[in-house]
């Protein structure tokens, strides 16, 4: 007997017709592509008050990290700049959502953390008369796509930088911001988190990374000497650092063509230390060179275990054959911190060293209060300035890197939660 053929089933219809979101999503999206810097701030404040929006303002961090700065623009409401701690926009900015005030007219006042990826921007900020969930899922999405406006139109104009640069700002250290990478990261697998000092006057430190797959790669550098002449020096040895990293060489490899550079540009005088490492996202292996940094602090539960002191290489300029590569397993939830030694050379009143103790215990006071990798750097920054009596005479960077372990995120359950 025949076999019944069966007609495929029609799929049902899909609704592709255009939805109030969409359309005020798409308005920036089709405006944004040409259009002009200076007139994003009128294109948002029109799409904030086509729904419903008004009393705009666009927050972006100072570079700092301790006050968000508000952006001028057509249309935007520009107030005094407020603190990231103990703010309510300062707390919106630290969280992945919605921060809602009730103003003094009973209006509801939506303070919007605008994400980058993971790196905070700034805060979306508008008043409506009332808000609800749709209100609420639109600004959350809204903040996001403006927030990646802003770093790529950020490109194009130095009024983004202007209104996050709250004091004259030096020639090296506006080197050494031009190479950074975003300050923070965060996935599944890995956060991140790093800081300068002095903010507006570092000079030869800086650092670089990158998540190649399942490998996140970093490093840290101090170049000798401050000023331009350090802040070139930096310049060069971050150039060399990522032309080989990608080229996908060993760590000793990286190590010999950062040597190698410094070594053909500057005179034998001249150095770099540098600290790179390798961290397997996915079973927590960490290899490192240390040619010449102090060694990275392993803190486990809150609590530090040691200091990862092992073999080291000579500085970049000076190095050789020999490049010594180290290991450590890290257990989901460890935070390694790496630094440079203008935080515990730093000498206080009387001549004595701040010191890796005193690093220590700041340390264990951040940790205890809590919150993201880009919290706990913030508040071991602030705490180890005024640790030093406010003393900067040597560039000091804090990078802080925490694995978390277990599987990458699955896109299918991003769709089930959003769902």
């Amino acid at each position: 007997m025949a076999e019944h053929s069966r007609s495929p089933k029609t799929p049902a219809a899909v609704d592709r017709s255009e939805g109030f979101g969409e359309r005020l999503l798409g308005t920036m999206i089709d405006q944004a592509h040409e259009m002009p810097p200076h007139l994003i701030a009128p294109l948002v404040a029109q799409v904030i008050t086509d729904m419903g929006g008004r009393d705009i303002t666009v927050y972006l961090q100072d570079y700092k990290q301790l006050t968000l700065v508000p952006l001028p623009g057509e249309g935007l409401v520009v107030g005094e700049p407020v603190p990231i701690e103990q703010s309510e926009i300062g707390r919106a900015f630290l969280s992945d959502g919605i921060v809602e005030q009730t103003d003094s007219g009973g209006g509801a006042r939506l303070l919007v953390a605008m994400l980058d990826g993971t790196d905070r921007v700034g805060v979306l900020a508008f008043t409506k008369d009332t808000a609800d969930e749709d209100d609420r899922r639109l600004a959350r999405r809204f903040a996001g796509l403006l927030a990646d406006v802003l770093v790529t139109k950020g490109m194009y104009t130095d009024r983004f930088f202007q209104a996050r640069r709250q004091q004259p700002m030096s020639l090296a250290a506006e080197m050494q911001y031009s190479l950074l990478p975003p300050l923070m990261m965060t996935t599944s697998q890995i956060a991140i988190a790093g800081i300068l000092e002095p903010a507006y006057a570092v000079a030869g430190d800086s650092f670089d990374y990158a998540l190649n797959d399942d490998v996140l790669q970093l490093a840290i550098i101090d170049a000798m000497g401050h000023g331009t002449n350090a802040a070139v020096m930096a310049t060069v040895a971050i150039a060399a650092y990522r032309h080989a990293r990608r080229a996908d060489v060993s760590l000793s490899d990286l190590y010999a063509s950062l040597d190698g550079a410094i070594a053909d540009q500057f005179d034998a005088e001249h150095f770099v230390t540098v600290l790179m490492a390798r961290l397997d996202v996915t079973d927590g292996q960490l290899r490192w060179v240390n040619a010449g940094h102090p060694p990275p602090l392993l803190w486990r539960s809150g609590r530090p275990v040691r200091a990862l002191t092992a073999l080291s290489s000579l500085p970049a300029g000076f190095g050789g054959a020999d490049v010594l590569v180290n290991e450590e397993q890290l257990q989901p939830g460890d935070r390694v911190l790496f630094y440079t030694d203008g935080i515990i050379e730093e000498r206080l009143h009387g001549g004595e060293e701040y010191g890796e103790d005193r690093l220590v215990e700041q340390f264990a006071r951040a940790e205890e209060e809590g919150g993201t990798v880009q919290q706990t750097v913030r508040h071991l920054s602030e705490a180890l300035l005024r640790g030093r009596d406010g003393q900067t005479s040597d560039d000091a960077t804090l990078f802080l890197i925490e694995w978390r372990g277990g599987p990458p995120t699955d896109p299918a359950s991003l769709d089930a939660e959003q769902g």
